[in-house]
């Protein structure tokens, strides 16, 4: 049997190219016969690049089983409302979060009467209620329940409730009739899925806009081996600009030097030191309508970096001495300007965290800044959480911690209010 790590370890390279590539998918089965189609829809989803975690409902069970989708997600399937072990940080709340797309395959008629009713009476129908990701459904029925008024009434209560329906496919059926009602092929399904997405890009509330943001660490050179820097993943930048791309912007990442794939539809500028970030900068703010700077720039720099490797001096005791000079402060240069776009910074403090960050936002100009306090151990430099605060002109938000993923779409949508109010 194969285990979830070596799953895991087994996934396929996604193509950076591919709008699937590194995207979360909820995928919902419900208990019809089509349910034996949902091993090789994960199949073709992680082959497309997406990360997929398998939520089945009571009747699924009889037709597919967790250990067969355990296998192919590389992730535990997950069933129970009340699981205890999940429950106990609002499971269902975090895969809620964490979702980029909740895809029903196949979608029983009972399960779309419950949805269209607004049950929350397992776990599937109460992550449909909980998220804010869109959901695509593929109903899968035979005919005569298809064709059924009430079925129709709900696909077309669905429908109004913002869901994407896809189309059953019409052919031969397991209860020996013919027509309407079968579950499009997982190759279909990939194929809406990421037309889904795509579409939802163009209706988010940045449609339109332009964000340029920076992310992870720069480096700054003491000699051609060794360079000053700090602890940033840019796990956070990168979660940013995934979001932004979501919410319909147009993305531009300024990234130091980091080990993340480049998310997909995303242009990534790629930079090493504060003061290559600083030109990257300039040479592109006065086209954006947002500036987001996540990256954790280096305060100073060596004055003079050695083109030859330092060696140790045997003479000496035992000491080296760096000069160091200020390096340019980007926030405060893209705030300065006028006209200016929206200006968000972020801050990250060891303690008095948020008495630091309202003064920081003050003297910098910053429309918003989002501080977190990174001696907390679960949440700092290089985790997959984090917990935040937000600070601006006449109101704060303070986010428990969860996933980078569900925190930068927060931010975006208070970064969305403030442009509405501009």
């Amino acid at each position: 049997m194969t285990d979830q790590t070596d799953a895991k370890k087994d996934a396929p390279i996604p193509d950076p190219r591919s709008p699937l590539a590194h995207r979360h998918i909820l995928l919902g089965v419900s208990g019809g016969i089509a349910a034996y189609k949902s091993p090789w829809l994960v199949r073709r989803l992680r082959d497309a690049g997406a990360e997929v975690q398998v939520v089945t409902t009571r009747g699924a069970e009889h037709f597919v089983t967790a250990t067969t989708l355990q296998a192919v997600s590389g992730r535990p399937v997950r069933s129970d409302l009340w699981d205890p072990a999940a429950e106990a940080a609002m499971g269902h709340i975090e895969l809620a979060r964490w979702a980029d797309l909740l895809l029903i395959a196949p979608a029983t008629a009972d399960l779309l009467a419950r949805l269209a009713a607004g049950r929350a009476d397992d776990l599937l129908t109460t992550l449909r209620l909980a998220t804010r990701a869109p959901v695509l459904l593929a109903p899968a029925m035979n005919v005569a329940m298809w064709e059924h008024p009430a079925t129709r009434r709900n696909i077309a209560q669905l429908a109004a409730d913002g869901c994407h329906i896809a189309e059953p496919d019409q052919g031969p059926m397991a209860c020996g009739e013919f027509g309407p009602g079968r579950m499009p092929e997982p190759e279909a399904l990939v194929a809406l899925a990421a037309r889904t997405l795509s579409g939802a890009a163009a209706r988010g509330p940045l449609r339109g806009r332009r964000i340029l943001i920076t992310a992870g660490p720069t480096r700054e050179a003491i000699d051609p081996v060794r360079y000053i820097s700090n602890h940033s993943s840019g796990k956070q930048g990168y979660a940013l600009a995934a979001a932004a791309r979501d919410a319909g912007a147009e993305v531009v990442l300024v990234s130091g030097p980091v080990a993340l794939p480049a998310p997909p539809g995303v242009a990534v500028v790629a930079v090493t030191s504060a003061e290559d970030m600083h030109r990257a900068v300039q040479q592109r703010v006065a086209d954006c309508d947002v500036y987001i700077g996540v990256a954790a720039v280096a305060d100073y720099r060596p004055a003079t970096a050695a083109d030859r490797k330092l060696k140790k001096q045997p003479d000496r005791a035992g000491t080296m001495t760096l000069t160091l000079v200020e390096n340019p402060d980007i926030v405060a240069a893209v705030a300065a300007r006028e006209p200016r776009p929206l200006v968000v910074g972020f801050a990250a403090e060891t303690h008095d965290a948020l008495a630091h960050a309202r003064e920081k936002r003050q003297r910098k100009g910053m429309d918003l800044i989002v501080v977190n306090d990174v001696s907390e151990a679960d949440i700092g430099f290089g985790s997959d959480d984090n917990r935040v605060h937000l600070i601006w002109e006449g109101g704060e938000r303070a986010l428990e911690k969860t996933g980078k993923d569900a925190v930068s779409r927060i931010i975006i949508d208070q970064i969305a209010e403030l442009l509405a109010r501009r």
